[in-house]
């Protein structure tokens, strides 16, 4: 027997590492930008400050977790309007659909943070070790003096760039200049450390290591996206008809007969993930376009037209085979699954803006006590008893009145309290115990269950805020 069948069947392939090659060109150049913008939001957002009064933090974005309270600039998010995030979370999920239905995986290919960040971490490997030959060279070489000296440095680096991004990540939930004093005066909580442990090693583990097996094996999004995308969606795709067949460009009968494609690999050498876009659309491309321009530039230097690997739909690729013109941009971006996803967005959006603009400055939350239901007195009235909490967003105190609707004979009084009225101090939430009460022999006395409306006044803003809820009782 041999060797061969003496081995045991390979259940996985070991990983073939990826080292794509420098490419200038307009995609490129674009993703360039945005990762420069991504990184000035990211880094710089928790140091702009924001004026909103006294005894309210001055920091722009601040997920204030002590507090319970999100700052977005003039937005203020309290934990009972947790709405607005998952009405933002809808938003960017319609989004994302939108923009896969119209052009494929362009948010993977440009503004995922794996993508940004591996884009660094790559761009930090090319500085230190040369472009992709010298790595493929250092890769293989022998464990010497100087492969340890670049590979050091490559990591010590990529280590900074990790304690930066857990670094500036904590600064979004704390006020950025006082903690950064803390951190470095290691007097900040624990949790801020060990965040910024986790996040460094899990971002230079993510970007430096793993890389396009994030977006292979981990992310879930390339086994989704088929149901976002048809035969008009706009993607990157090679254009069969004319490169095929490929070859290397010479003379003689043969060179007639060849496609554009001159088989020089430029398009697989620039690629992230590794993948020859000529084998068609698989699941590990992210669609950054780097083929896109490795390939225009080859095309440019042999004198054939661009576009020979381009955004182009399965339609239109179809279309081009047989002759026929292809569809315009705007008919692929604007179909009935786009305008779909168009609409469902901005209604999303209007009924967040609509719903930010008209909620009160003044709020409260009525809770029945159910242990015991109510209670009978000695003279037969029955009481039940809430908690009601109430929410002063105003950034001074404010006087709140609280009163009670439904039937004449009902009664209220405030727990500690003498009257109906409450000072709640600015931007807090205060928790009131409240009796409501109907004599013997009245109507709500007299029922199992009466409506009936608690409501809270400011006298100052007039402002007020109504909850209805239920009376229980009924005399013996």
């Amino acid at each position: 027997m041999s060797n061969t069948e003496n081995k045991a069947p390979q259940l996985y392939a070991a990983r073939e590492p990826v080292f794509p090659r420098k490419v200038k060109g307009k995609f490129r150049t674009l993703k360039w930008w945005l990762l420069g913008i991504a990184m000035a939001v990211y880094y710089l957002t928790p140091w702009i400050r924001w004026d909103r009064g006294p005894n309210l933090p001055d920091q722009a974005v601040l997920i204030d977790l002590a507090g319970r309270r999100f700052y977005f600039f003039m937005i203020e998010i309290w934990p009972h309007e947790f709405y607005f995030i998952a009405g933002l979370l809808i938003m960017a999920g319609l989004g994302l659909f939108l923009f896969t239905a119209a052009a494929g995986r362009v948010w993977c290919g440009y503004t995922c943070p794996q993508t940004i960040w591996t884009d660094l971490f790559i761009l930090t490997e090319r500085w230190i070790e040369g472009d992709r030959n010298a790595r493929v060279r250092l890769w293989k070489s022998k464990w010497d003096a100087r492969k340890w000296r670049l590979r050091l440095f490559k990591w010590f680096v990529w280590l900074l760039i990790g304690v930066a991004t857990g670094g500036a990540w904590v600064f979004y939930f704390a006020d950025a200049p006082t903690l950064l004093v803390d951190l470095v005066t290691f007097q900040a909580h624990p949790i801020a450390y060990l965040t910024i442990l986790v996040l460094t090693l899990t971002t230079v583990g993510f970007g430096g290591f793993a890389r396009e097996q994030i977006c292979i094996y981990m992310c879930p999004w390339p086994r989704i996206q088929a149901a976002m995308m048809d035969e008009d969606t706009l993607t990157v795709g090679y254009r069969h008809w004319r490169g095929e067949p490929r070859g290397k460009r010479r003379k003689g009968a043969d060179a007639e007969n060849l496609g554009d494609c001159i088989d020089c690999m430029a398009c697989v050498n620039v690629c992230p993930t590794g993948i020859d876009i000529r084998d068609g659309q698989q699941l590990e491309c992210i669609t950054c376009a780097l083929c896109i321009d490795a390939c225009d530039d080859v095309m440019e230097k042999i004198g054939k037209p661009r576009g020979l690997i381009d955004y182009l739909a399965l339609s239109d690729e179809e279309a081009e085979t047989h002759g026929a013109t292809p569809k315009p941009i705007w008919r692929h971006v604007f179909r009935p699954r786009t305008i779909m996803y168009i609409t469902l967005w901005s209604l999303v959006g209007i009924g967040l803006l609509v719903a930010l603009i008209i909620r009160p400055d003044i709020d409260m939350t009525v809770a029945p006590v159910r242990n015991p239901i109510y209670v009978t007195l000695s003279d037969g009235t029955i009481r039940n008893t809430y908690d009601v909490r109430l929410r002063n967003k105003h950034g001074d105190d404010r006087k709140f009145d609280i009163s009670v609707s439904g039937d004449p004979s009902i009664g209220i009084s405030l727990e500690g309290r003498e009257g109906n009225s409450v000072i709640v101090p600015a931007n807090e939430t205060l928790l009131q115990r409240v009796y409501v009460t109907a004599p013997a022999g009245s109507a709500p006395a007299k029922s199992d269950r009466t409506e009936i409306t608690l409501s809270v006044e400011d006298k100052v803003g007039e402002e007020k805020v109504q909850t209805s809820t239920v009376f229980n009782g009924k005399a013996q």
